[in-house]
């Protein structure tokens, strides 16, 4: 891909906000063709009004992955505007709060309908194109698809699930010629925080976390995409995350000891 994307049609689920939108933008900057899609059908026309305002091409469609049959009209079309497909990007999701003992099974299952299910669906759905243009799949993880953090069980099951399917599909599509890219963030500039349990925007709510700590989602979009283009098996974003990975792959022991008096501070246990 001489200049990136230029010329090919990138599918971005959960385009509406935080880093699906960054990449939408940075898509368009490099000449792709995006296909914006997620529930929101009023933040996707701004924003693909403003990549055609910057001479981009942008086709938006709504889209929840939590539906059969949605991302598969996402699919069929970028197929009639741009007779093509050639990226997948299965951003869309979410993350639910709470210990274990706390959630309920329905809490659990929405997390797994949207951050897993929803990615399945997407990679489904996208799969005969994308064999046709032999083309790449780039799978949303995080870095809490290798740390377990106590409180964020239902979130991080579906971080290491997703990490699952993008290992088993490497192996699968390889004959195909299609590229998997497993995603690996840490915090990056976007809503997720501010969403309740139920996956609805809690207008108003404040980022917990401190400035410094967020990586912009424009730099996290560059770097994700710089690993989509070269056809990588994984790219893990921001200092934290790499870290944080790092020391669950070579030091899963004190990434356990810390965990453990994490759980027994936020209980009042002491150290």
């Amino acid at each position: 891909m001489a200049s990136g994307l230029a010329g090919r049609v990138v599918l971005i689920t959960g385009a509406s906000s935080g880093i699906g939108e960054a990449l939408a933008r940075e898509v368009a900057r490099r000449g792709g063709r995006v296909v914006l899609s997620a529930r929101r059908e009023g933040r996707l026309e701004a924003l693909a009004r403003e990549i055609r305002a910057g001479g981009g091409e942008a086709l938006t469609v709504r889209c929840d992955v939590t539906r059969d049959g949605d991302v598969e009209r996402a699919v069929a079309a970028a197929r009639e505007a741009f007779d093509r497909l050639d990226v997948a990007v299965a951003n869309a999701g979410f993350g639910v709060a709470g210990r274990v003992e706390a959630l309920s099974i329905d809490d659990f299952r929405r997390q797994f309908e949207t951050n897993v299910f929803g990615v399945l669906r997407t990679v489904k759905a996208a799969l005969p194109e994308l064999r046709r243009s032999r083309g790449g799949v780039a799978i949303m993880g995080s870095a809490s698809g290798y740390l377990a953090v106590p409180g964020m069980s239902a979130y991080t099951m579906s971080k290491f699930a997703v990490r699952a399917l993008a290992e088993t599909l490497r192996g699968e599509l390889h004959d195909d010629g299609v590229a998997v890219t497993h995603v690996a963030p840490g915090f990056i500039e976007s809503e997720i925080r501010r969403i309740d349990n139920a996956g609805a925007l809690r207008e108003g709510a404040r980022e917990p976390l401190p400035r410094w700590l967020i990586m912009p989602a424009k730099t996290a979009a560059r770097q994700i995409l710089d690993a989509i283009v070269a056809r990588r098996a994984e790219v893990i974003v921001t200092g934290h995350a790499k870290l944080g990975v790092a020391l669950a792959r070579h030091a899963p022991d004190l990434v356990g000891a810390v965990a453990t008096r994490l759980s027994r501070k936020a209980r009042g246990k002491g150290p």
